[in-house]
C-alpha cells in the first residue's frame, strides 16, 4: 500500500474544478454481437407469460408519459421487462431516454446478478435505433451491474465507451468505479484512479472518502483510513455512521478492541449516534474474545440510549455467556429481548437448547421448543438433532425417538445429521438391530450412510469383542463408496486390541501410512496400552517415539498409559518424569489426570524435590498466575502435597476451554 494516501488527498483539494471540454460527437459504437447471438439475446429479453391489457392498462396508442409511469409501478424486474417487451412491439411505441433510463435502472442490477449483463448492454444499444443517446446515467447503471457481478474490468470497458462517446464522468460515476475497486480490494488503483479524475475536474466528496475509509478497512490499513478521516476532517467534511462503522469494524477485525471503543467514544462527542450496527460489530467481538462480561455492559449501555438490540447482538451475548457457563444471565437476557420486543430467532432458541441438553436439563429444552412454536419461531433440523443428541447422550434413547418421529409430525425433513445421530444413541444402548435397521430406513429416504454412520456400528461390534462383524462393516463400507478413514482404522485397531490380537493390530497401524493415513492417538494408544501390559515396555515406547515423529502429538490418554505403564513397574519411573519433561518441553502438556498419576507414584516413592520441580514446569507451561502459583509452592514448601496438587487440578481444569456440546450439526 502507498505511503502517499494523505497527500494524495490533499492534492484533490488543490486541483481546480474545469470541467473539460466535451470531445466532438461521435456516433454510439456497436458492442458488435454476432448476428446469431443478438438474436439469442435478444429473446431472453422476452418472456413466455403473454402480456396483456389486463394486467398494464395500457391503451395500444399509449404516450411515453403513460409507458414511463406505468413501468414505474412494476414491482419486480421481471414485471417492468415484459411490459417494455410488450411495449416496444406496438405500432405506437416511441420511447424517450427517460423510458430507456427507467427500465435500465430497474433490470441493470437485476440482468448482471443473473449473468444477463449482454441483455442490458443490447437495450442500451437499442436506443440508436430510436435517435435516442446513452447519457451519463445510463453507462453509470450498466457500469454498477457490472461491480454487482464483480466484473470490474467490464465496468471499465464501459467507462472508455462512455470517454469514446463524449459523454462526461460525473461525481456519481466517478464514485461508483471506486467503490468497484475497493469492493474488490484494489485500493490502491482507488486511489490512482480518483488522481487521475481529479485532473479532469473531479472533486471527491463525503461518499468517496466514505468508499475509501472502508476500502482501507477492508484490507486491514486501518492506519491510513484513519489518515483519510483526519484529512475528511481538514476538508470540512462530517464524518458520519458510515465513517465509523467500517472504522470500527476494521479495528475490530484486527483484534484491536480498544482503539474501535475509542472511535465510539469520539463518535458521541462529535454528536454521531452509534447504531445498531455499531454495536453489534463490537460487542460480536468482545465475545470472542472471551470478553463477555464488558460486552454485557456495552449492551446495557445500548439499551439505555434507547436501542432497541437487534437479535444479532443479543445472540452474539447468549452465545458468549453459554460458552462461559453463564446460563442463567443467558436465559435471562433471553427473556430480556422478548420483553422489549426483540424477537429470538432459531439461532436463538438453538443455542439456548444447546446450552440445556449439555447440563442434563432436558426438560428446559423441551420448554423451549414449546416457546419456539407459541411465539412461531419456525422449527428445523438443527433443532431437533440437538435435542435427540442431548437425550441419546443422557441415556433416554426412548425419548430421542419420540423426538425422532416429531420431525416427520411436524414436516421437518429428517438429514444424515439426524439419522447418525440416533443410530449412534442406539448402538451405545446396545440395541444394535433397531441401529440397523434405522440405517436401512436412512437409506430408503434417499440419504447415503457415511463414515459417522458406518463408524457407530463399527465401535458397538468392536467394543463387543466382535471382531468378524466389525470386518463385516469395513468390508461393506468399502464396496458402498464409502472409504475407511482414520477413525475407522483406530476403531478396528481398538477392537483388535481388545480381542488379543495385538500383533494383527500393530500390523494394520503401520499398513496406514501406506494408505496415505496420519495415524492419530486413537490409533495409536490401544497398541501402546497393549503392549505395556504384557510388560513390552521398550516396543510401547518406541512406539510412542513414532507417534511424535510421522503421527498427530500424543493425547491426554496417551500420557495416562505411559504414566501407568512405566510407574506399575513397567520401567523406571525416571523414564516417566523425562517423557513428561520432554513433553512439556515439546509443548504438549497434560491433563491433571494424566499428571496427578505420576505425581502420586513419585509421592509414594519419597522423590517429593523431583515432583516439586514437575509442578515448577507445569506453572510455568500453563502461565499461571504469581498468586496462584505463590499458593501452591507455599503447599509444597510445608508438604502438603496433596493441597498442592488439588489446588493445581483445579487451575488446570478451569483453563480447559469448553467444547460445544453439538459437535455434529
Amino acid at each position: 500500500m502507498a505511503s502517499s494516501f494523505c497527500t494524495r488527498c490533499y492534492s484533490w483539494s488543490l486541483t481546480p474544478t474545469i470541467i473539460p471540454t466535451p470531445p466532438p460527437h461521435r456516433p454510439f459504437t456497436s458492442l458488435s454481437f454476432p448476428r446469431h447471438e443478438r438474436l439469442v439475446v435478444h429473446s431472453s429479453l422476452s418472456y413466455s407469460t403473454p402480456i396483456s391489457t389486463t394486467h398494464h392498462p395500457l391503451p395500444q396508442d399509449f404516450t411515453p408519459q403513460q409507458l414511463l409511469d406505468s413501468l414505474r409501478r412494476q414491482n419486480d424486474e421481471s414485471s417492468a421487462l415484459r411490459l417494455f417487451d410488450w411495449a416496444s412491439k406496438q405500432p405506437s411505441f416511441a420511447p424517450n431516454p427517460t423510458i430507456y433510463e427507467e427500465v435500465l435502472a430497474k433490470l441493470g442490477k437485476a440482468l448482471c446478478r443473473a449473468h444477463q449483463i449482454r441483455p442490458a448492454l443490447l437495450l442500451m444499444e437499442e436506443m440508436g435505433n430510436y435517435g435516442l443517446k446513452p447519457d451519463e446515467k445510463t453507462f453509470t447503471t450498466i457500469m454498477q451491474g457490472y461491480i454487482e457481478e464483480g466484473e470490474m474490468k467490464g465496468a471499465l470497458r464501459i467507462r472508455e465507451q462512455m470517454v469514446d462517446y463524449g459523454c462526461h464522468c460525473s461525481n456519481v460515476t466517478v464514485n461508483v468505479l471506486v467503490n468497484g475497486f475497493c469492493k474488490e480490494g484494489r485500493v490502491d488503483e482507488a486511489f490512482s484512479f480518483i488522481e487521475k479524475m481529479a485532473k479532469e475536474g473531479f472533486s471527491p466528496d463525503q461518499y468517496t472518502f466514505n468508499t475509501l475509509v472502508k476500502g482501507l478497512c477492508r484490507v486491514g490499513h486501518v492506519k491510513h483510513a484513519l489518515e483519510v478521516m483526519d484529512v475528511m476532517l481538514q476538508e470540512g467534511f462530517d464524518l458520519d455512521i458510515y465513517t465509523y462503522n467500517s472504522l470500527v469494524s476494521g479495528l475490530c477485525k484486527l483484534g484491536e478492541i480498544e482503539e474501535a471503543v475509542d472511535i465510539l467514544d469520539q463518535m458521541v462527542s462529535r454528536d454521531c449516534s452509534p447504531n445498531t450496527v455499531t454495536y453489534n460489530t463490537l460487542i460480536s467481538t468482545l465475545c470472542k474474545e472471551n470478553r463477555v462480561e464488558e460486552a454485557t455492559k456495552l449492551a446495557r449501555v445500548l439499551t439505555s440510549k434507547g436501542i432497541i438490540p437487534d437479535v444479532c447482538t443479543v445472540n452474539s451475548l447468549i452465545q458468549g455467556l453459554c460458552l462461559n457457563s453463564n446460563h442463567k444471565v443467558a436465559m435471562e437476557l433471553f427473556e430480556e429481548m422478548k420483553m422489549k420486543g426483540c424477537q429470538p430467532d432459531g439461532f436463538t432458541y438453538s443455542l439456548l437448547i444447546d446450552s440445556y441438553c449439555s447440563r442434563g436439563k432436558l426438560e428446559e429444552a423441551l420448554s423451549l421448543l414449546k416457546d419456539m412454536e407459541s411465539s412461531s419461531c419456525p422449527r428445523n433440523a438443527v433443532i431437533y438433532n440437538t435435542l435427540i443428541d442431548g437425550f441419546c447422550k443422557n441415556k433416554r434413547i426412548e425419548d430421542a425417538e419420540e423426538i425422532f418421529d416429531q420431525m416427520e409430525l411436524q414436516g421437518i425433513s429428517r438429514n444424515s445429521v439426524t439419522y447418525n445421530t440416533l443410530i449412534d444413541g442406539l448402538c451405545q444402548s446396545r440395541r444394535v438391530e433397531d441401529a440397523s435397521q434405522l440405517m436401512d430406513q436412512m437409506i430408503m429416504e434417499g440419504l447415503k450412510p457415511d463414515k459417522f454412520t458406518y463408524n457407530s456400528l463399527l465401535t458397538y461390534f468392536c467394543r463387543s469383542g466382535d471382531i468378524k462383524k466389525a470386518a463385516d462393516i469395513v468390508q461393506n463400507m468399502t464396496s458402498n463408496g464409502c472409504e475407511p478413514d482414520i477413525v475407522t482404522y483406530g476403531t478396528l485397531i481398538q477392537g483388535l486390541c481388545k480381542a488379543g490380537r495385538t500383533e494383527v493390530a500393530s500390523r494394520l497401524l503401520r499398513s496406514l501410512q501406506m494408505k496415505g493415513l496420519v495415524p492419530t492417538p486413537h490409533a495409536y494408544n490401544p497398541v501402546i496400552q497393549a503392549l505395556f501390559k504384557r510388560k513390552r515396555t521398550t516396543e510401547a515406547m518406541r512406539l510412542v517415539r513414532e507417534m511424535m515423529e510421522k503421527a498427530d502429538p500424543p493425547d491426554a490418554i496417551t500420557f495416562k498409559i505411559v504414566f501407568r505403564g512405566l510407574c506399575n513397574g513397567g520401567g523406571p519411573i525416571g523414564e516417566a518424569v523425562d517423557f513428561a519433561i520432554e513433553m512439556m518441553e515439546k509443548g504438549h502438556l497434560p491433563e491433571f489426570s494424566s499428571f496427578s498419576m505420576l505425581a502420586e507414584g513419585l509421592y509414594a516413592l519419597s522423590m517429593e524435590d523431583t515432583l516439586i520441580k514437575l509442578v515448577d514446569i507445569i506453572m510455568e507451561k500453563a502461565r499461571v498466575s504469581d498468586s496462584e502459583a505463590s499458593m501452591i509452592r507455599g503447599f509444597l514448601k510445608i508438604r502438603k502435597f496433596k493441597d498442592a496438587l488439588a489446588t493445581l487440578g483445579g487451575i488446570l481444569n478451569s483453563q480447559r476451554p469448553r467444547k460445544s456440546y453439538r459437535t455434529r450439526n
